[in-house]
């Protein structure tokens, strides 16, 4: 089972991560989106295609971009379309 929290919230539980490159990335049905705020920031990778992320708001505090996922992930990726990772702060802990 993986879990992300922050700010003593869990963000996300889930024991059907895919791990690429060192980060765990949810299944998007085991998140928990309320706490998501769509971000207008965007980044490329030259084999995962362009990412999208999310704010992470919990009890009034913001931590920006601190989680991201590929909506249209290029084929090589493919496998973390609908996925969604954390950084920034949020404590990702496999138990």
């Amino acid at each position: 089972m993986v879990k992300a929290t922050w700010n003593g919230v869990t963000l996300a539980e889930s024991d059907k991560c895919v791990v690429v490159e060192g980060n765990q990335y949810f299944p998007l049905d085991a998140v928990k989106r309320e706490y998501l705020k769509e971000s207008g920031t965007h980044t490329t990778c030259p084999w995962k295609g362009e990412a999208s992320y999310y704010s992470v708001e919990v009890d009034g505090k913001t931590n920006k971009d601190a989680a991201w996922y590929y909506p249209a992930p290029k084929d090589a990726a493919k496998q973390i379309k609908d996925y969604v990772a954390f950084w920034r702060g949020v404590n990702v802990e496999v138990e």
